[in-house]
């Protein structure tokens, strides 16, 4: 039997059990959460950041070279490209929210503020 991980992405609750080595991004596609990515997962379009927690960092794969140069200073706050961090236990990441999508929800805000007030 092949030893496996636990995966759960927040804020959506959602989990998925994937084999130890699994990248992020396999695992959300296993979990069925959505992470952006253009490049396939090869560390070139940055879409697919995810947040892990510093108590997290741990239940991850070392930061590879790629995300030394893509990410930089952004690894010490603990961003991780989903393609490229791979798991080594269980462990729970945070997806940000979608620009595109966190744009319409404040402008849709705005719009209901505006309304209530009319």
């Amino acid at each position: 039997m092949t030893a496996r991980h636990v995966v759960t992405f927040e804020p959506d609750g959602r989990s998925a059990s994937v084999r130890i080595g699994s990248t992020l991004l396999e695992a959300s596609r296993r979990a069925g959460v959505s992470i952006r990515t253009r490049c396939g997962g090869v560390a070139g379009c940055l879409m697919c950041k995810v947040n892990v927690s510093a108590e997290q960092a741990a239940c991850l794969s070392s930061p590879t070279p790629a995300e030394f140069r893509k990410l930089g200073s952004l690894l010490s706050e603990g961003v991780r490209l989903s393609c490229q961090a791979r798991t080594k236990g269980d462990v729970t990441v945070v997806v940000p929210e979608d620009p595109l999508k966190a744009a319409i929800r404040k402008k849709l805000a705005e719009q209901q503020e505006d309304d209530w007030w009319s």
